[in-house]
């Protein structure tokens, strides 16, 4: 197993979960030069893009679907984006999940509840919501992508915890969109060529009539001899 439960939240086996301050630590976090468009806009619980299906819940069951998967994303930022330390990504995810504890045990019991309603039995309904956490886990789960994924996972979790309590899901609405598209590989912009920013000198003539007796490249050919 790469997580564990404890006091209702799933965490990384490598990390702490408890720390004293939730002040973001901003050092540099740069893997590209410029930063993919992963094309960032506001989304909503019952987005199918947030995860997987959770038909009939309620609007604040939404909500915590859409911050679960946000925090599952986060987590498995957290154990796999340790190969750059300037990420800070297990520090800061242990911020989150103190600076916003009240707020995903909120969320944990409402999806908790969701399916214990919806499968009718408390039995089935912790197994359906295990299974589903399973599932919301694996689906962050990507090799190709890491860096962007990496690099905007850090991003997530500087901003939540710039937020006041209580207002993650604010982060999640906006960034979520965002955190799912860099699941796509995507490589660094600089290598695309712009005729308008490089240019290219003019090569003269090479002919063998634009030298010569001394290979000197003549005037016809925008040499000098």
């Amino acid at each position: 197993m790469f997580a564990r439960w404890k006091n209702g939240f799933r965490t990384a086996t490598l990390v702490a979960t408890a720390v004293a301050v939730a002040t973001p630590q901003l050092a540099g976090a740069q893997l590209f030069v410029n930063d993919p468009d992963f094309k960032a806009a506001t989304i909503e619980g019952n987005d199918p893009l947030v995860g997987l299906p959770v038909p009939g819940a309620t609007p604040t069951e939404y909500r915590a679907h859409l911050l679960w998967n946000l925090r599952a994303g986060l987590n498995v930022a957290a154990l796999q984006c340790q190969f750059s330390p300037y990420l800070r990504a297990v520090d800061n995810y242990n911020g989150l999940l103190a600076h916003h504890a009240e707020e995903l045990a909120e969320a944990y019991t409402a999806m908790n509840a969701y399916f214990k309603r919806v499968q009718g039995n408390p039995a089935k309904g912790q197994k359906a919501f295990d299974d589903y956490t399973t599932i919301t886990y694996n689906n962050w789960s990507t090799f190709q992508a890491q860096f962007g994924f990496c690099q905007t996972a850090a991003s997530i979790n500087k901003e939540a915890l710039t937020r006041p309590k209580g207002q993650l899901h604010v982060t999640a609405q906006n960034r979520m969109r965002e955190l799912r598209n860099s699941l796509v590989p995507a490589g660094d912009r600089t290598l695309v060529y712009n005729p308008q920013q490089i240019r290219m000198p003019t090569l003269p003539e090479l002919r063998d009539e634009c030298f010569d007796k001394k290979n000197r490249l003549r005037k016809k050919c925008g040499g000098r001899a």
